[in-house]
């Protein structure tokens, strides 16, 4: 059975808890976990039948007695604590503790006192960094959100964790330990994530390589690549990190939770913290933002599937469809356009807009740019019209003059 050998408890758990779900395709889950439907169905039986202990090969520790002592409820409390890489505060622990039938829950001031009474709390309050403006999307894959956390130093090399969460549900779609931050490395690592919790409708980036150009924000090959695969790209401001801040905030519970507390020595080892992390972070730990539930009861694969051949790029009969040269430009009017060298070779359409002289620019279902016919004028701007985002901001247009 091809499950991953550092991480099959983890796997066969995500797995199970994804085909649970209301609605959920559970042959296609199979497909993307490269397992068959009999051996699927059959970790769902017994799942069903014993939980989580019955995707075990077998011999796991019986259940606590419910009649618990005052020692056996602060032991349970530092167990947490510990589980937690000694992370969590009252309200997380008591929340596990609830949602795992524990009888009699001390009061969170009673944890707090347990927390202390063992050294286990450090100040940290200068960590918080004030109110944001917040926006969360409405459903699962409207939004995912992708950014490379600081990379830090292992034994012989560096690792540059890529992290990609869902906006609406926190869910941790991929957390890779990466050795560059190249746009080879990131497509495969993204491939692989696609294959198994299928398209979003977009996704929000920075404007640093490889998906943005921090110069003059234009689109990178690796944006052309998602659009291609109908995903919408998002670029937030320029040096303003907060627009990605439920991957700002992710970064720093990583952090905490994982790479400031874990002995890692190459980037097979970092994957393997990474891997057992997520597990938690998707399925235990209870998450403050979305009402302590944790990130899977929000979630569920996407029914966009990744498509193994790029579909031929299809516009309208009314459109003015051009090919980009070598040089990143088109013709129209007798005049010259530079749409951008990452659409080499592509065909774009040139759409008229609200306004006389006005045409605006699309690369399969993306809006690019608008050419201004009376300023001789072209400037880029990205609006994916499949997913509008209006609370997100928009990269500043780059303007350049014909």
């Amino acid at each position: 059975m091809p499950w991953r050998e550092l991480s099959v408890m983890e796997q066969r758990e995500e797995f199970v808890r994804l085909a649970f779900l209301e609605g959920a395709n559970r042959s296609e889950l199979c497909r993307r976990f490269g397992i068959s439907r009999d051996k699927g169905y059959k970790w769902l039986g017994r799942y069903q039948a014993s939980g989580r202990e019955g995707l075990a090969d077998r011999s796991r520790r019986p259940h606590r007695s419910p009649h618990r002592t005052a020692a056996a409820t602060e032991a349970e409390v530092l167990r947490i604590r510990a589980h937690s890489n000694n992370a969590w505060g009252a309200r997380k622990i008591g929340c596990v503790m609830e949602r795992s039938g524990w009888q009699d829950v001390p009061a969170l001031s009673t944890i707090t006192e347990i927390l202390r009474r063992h050294g286990k709390l450090e100040a940290n309050r200068h960590e918080h960094p004030g109110p944001f403006r917040r926006f969360e999307k409405t459903e699962p894959n409207e939004l995912w959100q992708m950014d490379f956390k600081g990379h830090f130093a292992l034994e012989r090399e560096r690792c540059h964790p890529l992290t990609v969460l869902d906006d609406h549900s926190r869910y941790s779609i991929g957390l890779e330990a990466c050795a560059n931050e190249q746009d080879k490395t990131v497509r495969q690592r993204l491939t692989k994530i696609f294959r198994r919790y299928g398209l979003p409708l977009a996704m929000l980036m920075d404007n640093g390589s490889p998906w943005g150009d921090a110069a003059d924000q234009t689109l990178t090959g690796f944006g052309v690549w998602l659009m291609r695969l109908d995903v919408g790209v998002r670029h937030c401001r320029p040096y303003h990190p907060q627009t990605q801040g439920k991957a700002e905030r992710f970064h720093r519970t990583l952090k905490k939770e994982v790479i400031g507390c874990t002995e890692l020595g190459d980037l097979a080892g970092c994957q393997h913290a990474f891997d057992r992390w997520r597990a938690i972070y998707n399925h235990e730990r209870p998450h403050q933002a979305i009402g302590l539930v944790t990130p899977v009861t929000r979630y569920r694969p996407s029914e966009r599937p990744f498509p193994e051949k790029l579909p031929s790029i299809e516009y309208g009969a009314a459109d003015i469809v051009r090919k980009v040269g070598d040089t990143g430009l088109i013709r129209f009017k007798g005049q010259s356009w530079r749409i951008g060298k990452p659409f080499r070779g592509q065909p774009v359409a040139l759409r008229p807009g609200d306004d006389d002289g006005i045409l605006r620019v699309f690369f399969c279902r993306q809006r690019i740019g608008t050419i201004d016919l009376r300023r001789r004028l072209y400037a880029c701007g990205f609006v994916d019209i499949a997913s509008p985002m209006p609370t997100t901001p928009q990269a500043q247009p780059h303007q350049q003059q014909v």
